[in-house]
């Protein structure tokens, strides 16, 4: 320490810059994310939601929600309560943001949140956009945690072993829909 003050005195160790405190309301991501942002086109958006067969009284839970542009469509289309979880804190707040000016804040909730680690045993819905491999390990919190019925879109990206019920094309785009079975 002497020593530390002793160069700082001499000029020949410059202190550290002052550095400006984060934000309260700025988040850290827990890790950094699995895949990059790859925004789904709209149609396929909506292509999905309908073949979720989406209807009141579902809950829709996005996992690596991005932009927020499937819950808000879900909200706005089907007037249903929907939760985006993304890691990014600047998809976070890009997906805030779009919740607001869609004005559906009494519909959409938009979590910072590891989807491996987030309880998404409320939905009846779940949409995704991973890559396969995320799909794959993903597969055994989706048929632990959801209730049998529930519906699983993704887009572009299959489950591996667990065959699809419908694959589907949209605009050049394959879409997959598996439902959760009941336990045995």
């Amino acid at each position: 320490m002497k020593t530390l003050l002793a160069l700082l005195a001499l000029g020949l160790l410059a202190p550290a810059p002052v550095q400006d405190a984060p934000s309260p309301t700025a988040e850290a991501p827990s890790r950094e994310p699995d895949v990059i942002y790859v925004p789904t086109p709209q149609p396929v958006v909506d292509a999905m939601l309908k073949l979720a067969e989406v209807k009141k009284g579902d809950v829709l839970y996005d996992l690596g929600s991005g932009d927020g542009r499937i819950p808000i469509t879900a909200a706005k289309t089907y007037g249903i309560r929907a939760v985006g979880i993304d890691i990014d804190p600047e998809r976070i707040a890009e997906a805030r943001a779009n919740v607001k000016e869609a004005g559906v804040t009494d519909k959409v909730t938009i979590r910072q949140a590891d989807l491996f680690q987030s309880d998404i045993s409320e939905a009846s819905v779940v949409t995704l956009y991973l890559l396969q491999s995320l799909n794959e390990k993903l597969r055994p919190k989706l048929l632990g945690e959801l209730k049998p019925g529930t519906r699983v879109v993704s887009h572009a990206f299959s489950m591996g072993e667990w065959e699809p019920e419908v694959t589907q094309e949209v605009d050049g785009n394959t879409i997959y829909l598996w439902t959760i079975p009941r336990r045995k």
